[in-house]
């Protein structure tokens, strides 16, 4: 077996949510593909025809600065003039029949295992949150007839009986 390229750590690491899609950076596609942003993106536009809006979409100026600022290994492009390109999955797969070579091609087979794990993990999350939620509802329900059942004590306390001191002869 080839040792892989790039790890799926590595690329998991570079995803991140933008516009409620999971996407890469070009500056960090334009790494592990072991080219330049300047190249990667010539190659994109030279293509547009296969990246419709929900392949690859340009950030606003805005994303920019939130991208800038929650992640650090984008910290460089604080300075940079152009506005950054994020691409979808989709996108990063239409970029292996733009960009022909065999780095290209192995570095997105991992990519595609990255997102696919992502996913999976996504799925696990939602399902161990629904189990967590039904298991408060269960133990909410059995704990709330306690805590009536003690308010109950508590605010109706027995009638106290006053004890007479000293010998009575009834």
């Amino acid at each position: 077996m080839k040792k892989a390229l790039i790890t799926s750590d590595q690329i998991s690491s570079k995803i991140i949510q933008l516009r409620g899609k999971s996407v890469m950076i070009d500056r960090d596609l334009a790494n592990l593909y072991g080219t330049s942003t300047k190249t990667l993106n010539q190659a994109v536009k030279r293509n547009l025809g296969r990246f419709p809006s929900d392949f690859m979409f340009v950030l606003t100026k805005n994303e920019k600065t939130k991208v800038v600022t929650n992640c650090d290994h984008l910290k460089e492009l604080k300075f940079s003039h152009t506005l950054p390109r994020a691409f979808t999955e989709q996108g990063i797969a239409m970029l292996s029949s733009v960009l022909n070579s065999d780095r290209a091609i192995q570095v997105n087979i991992q990519i595609m295992r990255a997102f696919v794990s992502l996913r999976r993990m996504v799925i696990t999350y939602g399902g161990l949150k629904r189990k967590i939620e039904s298991i408060e509802k269960k133990y909410d329900a059995q704990f709330k007839m306690v805590f009536t059942a003690i308010k109950q004590l508590i605010s109706h306390p027995p009638p106290k009986t006053k004890r007479r001191i000293g010998f009575h002869g009834d």
